[in-house]
């Protein structure tokens, strides 16, 4: 990404180069000879290594779990998606539950549920992971209800880190990057909360690297390709078959989309960035006809590398349905006048069944729009113009422990932390700039993750959407502002006083940042506070 970072990084101490004025700067100087120290063994490099993304992985475990399961109430979505995974456990698909019954369920009678089928809206993989949690804790803990999206929320700070290192080579701003999402309050909350985004967030981030990781394998292979065949016929080039990375990255994709249909885009969005680059790698190595071989070698090369594999994914997440027979919709084909005639009647019930169940959801989607207190259009997201409140109960003075004369109030909102997003917004829009001026591979990935996760909403600006839903762009948001403090950071060989200038800056920004994480904080997690604490959160009328 950036040169700064690994000088900033090592931070060794060594001679003045050729032209450099000697003495330029005791403090800094001071500064690199005590960073080289702390560096100066193996021991110590591979200590920092991966000391410092465990280090921030494990502060962000710690204000994830702490008091999970408080609210022991069925928090905002969780009320369709706990009882979906708890009668997946059971039945192997969603079913129907009684009318109002989340009282019941929250006092611990949660075995309520019917045996005829449920429609749901969306692909069983994430209510199969919190299911997860609640065949170990039992569905009458909440901590059971939360703990597998808290586990793939902690991991997800872990990847950002590693993510950030590959592209940037620095261990400093890989620490940063994840120690940013760690304290940030909508990945907090949303880690904390049993819904489905964060595991869709999770499993994109994790096709992203494998993304990553496939760029610079499958232009190495090209390179050897291309020099094996120095004196032969290079006019289309390979058809690259061995890709693991692309392959994994597909299977990735595809369990984003067996958790919400929302994660194609990433799928649709990487295999177009796939191509691009491909594109791009065939010119730079000298194939004559570079564009048509990309696109009539390796696009359905490509194609077959990921879209299978995605698609075995994602149907193999609906075996528990397959498998039934009460299942929504499952027996459809066999009622009377349903099942396909003439040509294509030999397609099996079961698989007509299932088409028509997922064109019905289609539409369900494309025409939802049900008014919502909470509803938030994507032209406002990056602005936080109307976060999600998940949880509000007010307490009047001497009940449930409320000691405050004013009262109390256990509030939870998916609101970021405001001073890191803004930031991430303003170095989106500087990163544009940056591509478009200097064509930063680093920069046109990292943006692309944006792409991916934002940009399709908006042929949706008039559906009923959710801010909580941009959880799955934020880590390339913090990656992309993580960037940016790279430049601040610069180079060890800068002037000293531009040098000190931005390490001073980067200190205060994160300073700041983790001021207002504490801030925020009680009211991300539903905290008992005074109300008026609760209220002071509320800086623009959105935000209530």
């Amino acid at each position: 990404m950036t040169k700064a970072d690994p000088d900033f990084d090592e931070m060794v101490s060594s001679p003045p180069t050729q032209g450099q004025p000697i003495g330029e700067s005791h403090e800094l100087t001071r500064l690199d000879a005590w960073w080289g120290a702390m560096l100066a063994t193996p021991f110590r490099r591979r200590l920092w290594y991966w000391g410092g993304p465990a280090l921030v992985t494990l502060l962000g475990a710690v204000l994830r779990l702490y008091h999970l399961g408080d609210p022991h109430v069925l928090v905002f979505d969780e009320t369709f998606y706990v009882k979906d995974a708890w009668s997946l456990l059971h039945l192997g698909y969603e079913a129907n539950w009684p009318a109002d019954p989340d009282q019941a369920f929250n006092a611990g009678q949660v075995n309520g549920y019917e045996t005829d089928g449920s429609y749901v809206a969306h692909p069983p993989l994430g209510k199969w992971m919190i299911a997860g949690g609640l065949a170990i804790f039992g569905a009458g803990n909440s901590v059971g209800w939360r703990i597998s999206c808290v586990v793939v929320g902690i991991l997800a700070i872990f990847v950002i880190a590693m993510i950030t290192r590959t592209l940037t080579k620095s261990t400093l701003l890989a620490t940063i990057a994840g120690g940013l999402f760690a304290i940030d309050g909508h990945a907090i909350t949303l880690s904390r909360t049993a819904l489905l985004d964060n595991f869709v967030m999770f499993f994109c981030l994790l096709g992203f690297w494998a993304i990553l990781l496939d760029r610079g394998q499958s232009a190495t292979r090209l390179a050897l390709w291309m020099k094996r065949r120095e004196f032969g016929n290079t006019d289309w080039g390979p058809a690259l078959w061995w890709r693991p990375w692309l392959i994994l990255a597909g299977l990735l994709f595809g369990a984003a989309t067996a958790v919400k249909w929302s994660g194609i885009y990433f799928l649709a969005a990487f295999a177009v960035y796939t191509l691009v680059v491909d594109a791009i790698a065939r010119r730079n190595a000298g194939v004559t006809f570079w564009i048509s071989g990309t696109v009539f070698k390796q696009a359905p090369t490509t194609f077959l590398l990921t879209v299978p594999i995605a698609l075995a994914v994602y149907l193999s997440s609906w075996t528990g349905w397959f498998l039934s027979s009460r299942g929504y919709y499952r027996l459809w084909a066999n009622e009377e006048g349903n099942a396909i005639t003439g040509t294509f009647a030999w397609i099996p019930r079961s698989v007509q069944s299932f088409w028509h169940y997922q064109s019905s959801v289609y539409d369900f989607h494309l025409n939802e729009h049900a008014p919502h207190a909470y509803a938030a259009n994507p032209l406002g997201w990056l602005f936080l113009a109307r976060p999600t409140a998940f949880y509000y109960q007010g307490q009047d003075f001497g009940k449930n422990g409320c000691t405050i004369a004013g009262g109390c109030a256990e509030y939870i909102t998916s609101i970021p932390n405001p001073l890191i997003w803004f930031a991430a917004v303003a170095a989106m829009f500087y990163l544009i700039y940056r591509l478009v001026r200097r064509r930063e591979w680093q920069v046109g990935l990292v943006l692309m993750g944006l792409v991916a996760g934002y940009l399709p909403w908006m042929l949706y600006t008039q559906r009923t959407v959710f801010e909580f839903y941009t959880i799955v762009f934020e880590p390339y948001l913090i990656i992309g502002l993580v960037f940016v403090v790279g430049l601040l950071l610069g180079k060890r060989h800068d002037p000293p006083w531009r040098r000190l200038s931005g390490i001073r800056l980067v200190v205060v920004f994160i300073g700041l940042s983790v001021l207002l994480s504490a801030f925020f904080y009680p009211v991300w997690i539903g905290m008992q506070v005074p109300t008026l604490f609760a209220q002071l959160h509320y800086w623009v009328p959105g935000w209530r």
